[in-house]
C-alpha cells in the first residue's frame, strides 16, 4: 500500500500532513484523555471509514468524506497563518480567506489520496501532556508490518473547541515548518495568488486522481 511505504520511510502528510495509516484502538480502562485526544480519535474514525472503503469510494469519494471533518478538528485559520509567515500581514481579507480555503482542500486531499486503503495498521493514543496555551496528544502509529510510528499532535482551545494546530512526526519534525519552507518558496516566486493556484492545484490532482 502506498501510504504505508511513505511511513516506512517516515514521510508524513504530504510530505504532511499527515502521513497515517491507522486503526482505532480504546486506550486501558485507566487512561483518561480530555478533549484534544477526543477530536484526534474523531479524524481518525473518519479516516478509518475512509481507508475501509477506499477502493469503492475512490478518490473523489474519500475526499468528500474527509474534506468536513478537517476542516473541524484542524485548526485550519491558524495554520495558514503561520504557514505563510510574515507575508500573513500584508494579505487583504479575500487573500486570507482565499489561502485559507486552498490549504484546507488541499489537507483533505493529500488524505483523501494517500488512505486509500486498509490492511491492519492500528492507532494508540497514548497520552496527553500539557503545553503552553494548549496540550500535546501523544500517539503511536504500528503500521501493518508492526514498525511504531510516533506522532504528536499540539492541541489549542480555539473557543472552546479543541483543534489540531501542529503535527510532530518522531515527536520533533513539525509539519507546520515544513510547509511554511515550501510556502516560502513559491510565495517568493510567483507571490499570495501564486501560491493559492498551487494549493488548489494540488488538491485538484490529487482529489481527482485515478483509484489505485
Amino acid at each position: 500500500m502506498r501510504v504505508m511505504k511513505r511511513m516506512a520511510r517516515r514521510l508524513f502528510f504530504t510530505g504532511i500532513a499527515l502521513c497515517l495509516a491507522i486503526s482505532l484502538q480504546s486506550p486501558p480502562a485507566s487512561a483518561t484523555y480530555g478533549h484534544g485526544a477526543t477530536a484526534v480519535r474523531s479524524l481518525y474514525s473518519t479516516l478509518l471509514a475512509a481507508m475501509r472503503a477506499g477502493p469503492a469510494l475512490g478518490p473523489q469519494g474519500r475526499y468528500a468524506e474527509i474534506e468536513p471533518v478537517v476542516r473541524r478538528v484542524f485548526d485550519i485559520p491558524l495554520m495558514t497563518k503561520v504557514a505563510v509567515g510574515p507575508e500573513w500581514a500584508a494579505l487583504n481579507a479575500a487573500q486570507r480567506r482565499q489561502v485559507t480555503d486552498a490549504f484546507a482542500r488541499y489537507i483533505a486531499a493529500v488524505y483523501a489520496e494517500r488512505f486509500d486503503s486498509y490492511s491492519g495498521e492500528r492507532l494508540l493514543v497514548t497520552g496527553e501532556e500539557p503545553s503552553p496555551g494548549g496540550a500535546i496528544i501523544t500517539s503511536r502509529i504500528v503500521t501493518s508490518d508492526g514498525e511504531p510510528v510516533n506522532i504528536n499532535y499540539l492541541m489549542r482551545d480555539n473557543g472552546g473547541v479543541w483543534q489540531i494546530a501542529d503535527v510532530y512526526l518522531d515527536g520533533t519534525v513539525s509539519e507546520l515548518a515544513t510547509r511554511r519552507s515550501e510556502f516560502s518558496d513559491i510565495l517568493r516566486r510567483s507571490g499570495i495568488a501564486g501560491l493559492i493556484q498551487a494549493l488548489n492545484g494540488k488538491a485538484a490532482a490529487l482529489a481527482s486522481a485515478r483509484a489505485s
